[in-house]
């Protein structure tokens, strides 16, 4: 072979291995990309067509409308209106901290607000959206709206805002909302949502969860800025059920106008509980939660000695004076330390031991049964019945009535009060004397009760029944257990022992030498039975006494409270009520004529029938959620 063919050999080897190597290569090459079509068309093809989806779909959950709160009359006193607001999605923008600075320039954003808005960003998870700006106008939303390319994660939305119709006149009884705190986080998604308010007091704290409703769902179509393209689908959530309370409004209403600061009204229904009005003086306006509180209106709330934000009704705490004495004559005919018609002579004041006490009338009652002292409110006859009793046999009675023991009402927070006995007293390393007897037999010293106690007892001393005050009438259209008389067990009290003092109470109010016979009722709406109490806030001495003390001659804040429970009409109870004047001197010159004008009011805006019955129609169901588009 030729040096030539050789050559010529050696170049064809060359090429033979270079065209194999290039030949694997290429093959290689060919099946790693069959390999990855492969595997992005069919093994992960689900999830990129899904991943590809995400890009043109936005998806999100819907805060539900929550229930409405109605009145008795089906009258709104709790619902919702239209609020449209500005949301960031974090996982929509790489840098939130860019979006709020361009934002804000569009929409001006104050420190606390920027401030809020990142910390409610790092507590939530990215996806879900956090409210940047409420309540937007419909300048702010299109400014927001042409500029959605410069806002990545910024959306614009519709929701729902509480709304208070009756403002500050029922505000301690349906109470108000506000966004979840980290404390009231349990892991339902719901609570995550921008624009979900939770009870915060009230009847809106007590039903919470039935108002809240269950989330819906929106998913929308969007291009490649996030713009909104269309809406695709909707599911809307189930809106909240309604509660519908026993209160009404308009009778509510009317009694606020009747009162002063200091004041607080309790009516109920004797017969079953149900409270049909409760008004106290101040309040506060439950609307200005819905955008935030400002610091100055909050340290105007809380500096106020008046305490708006307290409801006196249920938790202002009085000594009940002598409206405590029905019960105090009920627990001496139960032990027979007394009977009906014995009579104790009094004279104007009780001595025991160096100490002297007082009856209300200088010159004394003379000789008095238990109607009698119950009409004319004598002290020394009740000092006296204290002293058989002893002062636990009086707090067990007290307790049967509602008296210092927590009562099953539908408002968080109320207290419970005191119904003071010797081993209290003893707890408090403090022995208990005679004289501490004596006196807590007029209802003065330890007690400590609220009006909604006080009206409480006054029902269950008109119907001999242990009713308990409630609020709610229905859930989601369905009555609840206690609108009955006969859902109320028997007190075991013998009739003839409440009708003695129901007999007394009415004395007191319709026959002459009454305390309260000023107070009595229009001869057409029936008669009422009713007792009045006066209780002390400073302690009378003796060299004033000899003075001649008057009430009316020192400042306002010395005065004592003045109070009166009643019911009527007297042969049917439907109403009890009972009043107290903070500092109003004299409980038959000021408590006992309001109590007077609140009947007239009960009887002219319920109408109660024949029957003792009067109107109030069950609330329907809340219509789907779906039914309304905003």
């Amino acid at each position: 072979m030729s040096r030539k063919q050789r050559e010529q050999e050696r170049v064809r080897g060359i090429f033979s291995r270079r065209a194999l190597v290039l030949g694997l290569g290429q093959m290689g090459l060919l099946g790693f990309l069959a390999h990855r079509l492969h595997r992005l068309q069919v093994d992960e093809g689900e999830r990129y067509a899904t991943l590809a989806e995400e890009n043109r779909l936005s998806a999100r959950l819907l805060a539900p409308p929550r229930g409405r709160v109605l009145d008795r009359e089906g009258r709104l006193i709790a619902g919702n209106q239209l609020n449209w607001r500005a949301l960031l999605t974090a996982e929509q923008t790489t840098d939130v901290g860019a979006t709020l600075e361009t934002f804000s320039r569009i929409v001006p954003l104050t420190e606390a607000e920027r401030a809020r808005i990142e910390r409610d960003v790092r507590r939530r998870r990215r996806f879900v959206p956090v409210t940047v700006r409420d309540f937007l106008t419909w300048e702010e939303m299109a400014r927001i709206e042409l500029n959605a390319p410069d806002l990545p994660g910024i959306s614009v939305d519709v929701g729902t805002t509480r709304v208070y119709p009756e403002a500050d006149h029922l505000a301690h009884i349906v109470g108000y909302v506000a966004p979840p705190a980290e404390s009231d986080m349990d892991g339902d998604p719901l609570l995550e949502l921008p624009g979900i308010r939770v009870g915060r007091s009230g009847i809106e704290r007590h039903h919470d969860l039935v108002l809240r409703g269950r989330a819906g769902a929106v998913q929308m179509e969007v291009n490649a800025v996030g713009r909104i393209i269309r809406e695709l689908d909707r599911r809307e959530g189930v809106q909240g059920q309604d509660i519908q309370l026993s209160v009404d409004a308009g009778l509510t209403r009317t009694l606020r106008g009747k009162i002063e600061e200091g004041t607080s009204v309790v009516l109920m229904d004797a017969r079953n509980g149900e409270v049909l009005a409760m008004a106290t003086q101040p309040s506060f306006d439950p609307n200005l939660f819905n955008s935030g509180v400002s610091n100055a209106q909050w340290r105007e709330w809380t500096r106020n000695r008046a305490t708006p934000l307290i409801n006196k009704a249920t938790n202002g705490l009085y000594a009940p004076g002598s409206t405590f004495k029905m019960v105090v004559a009920l627990a001496a005919l139960e032990a027979r330390v007394v009977t009906p018609g014995e009579r104790v002579f009094c004279p104007g004041h009780m001595d025991l031991g160096d100490s002297r006490f007082h009856c209300w009338n200088r010159s004394g009652h003379g000789a008095v049964d238990m109607r009698q002292a119950l009409k004319v409110s004598c002290d020394v006859y009740f000092y006296e019945m204290a002293k058989r009793l002893g002062i636990d046999r009086i707090a067990a009675m007290g307790r049967r009535f509602g008296l210092g023991v927590p009562l099953d009402i539908e408002l968080p927070g109320i207290r419970n009060g005191l119904m003071p006995t010797r081993e209290w007293r003893q707890a408090q390393g403090r022995g208990w004397a005679l004289g501490d007897t004596v006196i807590h037999g007029i209802g003065q010293g330890f007690y400590q009760l609220t009006p909604l106690q006080l009206a409480t007892m006054t029902a269950r001393l008109a119907t001999g029944r242990a009713v308990q005050p409630h609020l709610t009438r229905s859930v989601g259209g369905r009555l609840v257990r206690g609108t009955r008389a006969e859902d109320w067990p028997s007190l075991g009290i013998p009739e003839r022992d409440l009708r003695l003092v129901r007999e007394a109470m009415w004395a007191v109010v319709n026959e002459v030498g009454g305390t309260a016979r000023a107070a009595r009722l229009p001869g057409e709406l029936g008669m009422m039975s009713g007792k009045t109490g006066t209780t002390q806030v400073r302690r009378v001495t003796r060299e004033q006494r000899e003075r001649g003390f008057r009430v009316d001659q020192v400042p306002r804040e010395w005065r004592p409270h003045a109070l009166f429970v009643a019911f009527a009409p007297h042969d049917n109870p439907v109403f009890a009520v009972s009043v107290i004047v903070e500092h109003g001197s004299s409980g038959s010159a000021a408590a006992a004529p309001l109590a007077r004008d609140v009947l007239i009011e009960a009887f002219q805006q319920l109408r109660p029938g024949p029957g003792g019955n009067f109107g109030a129609r069950v609330a329907e169901a809340p219509r789907p959620a779906g039914a309304v588009r905003p």
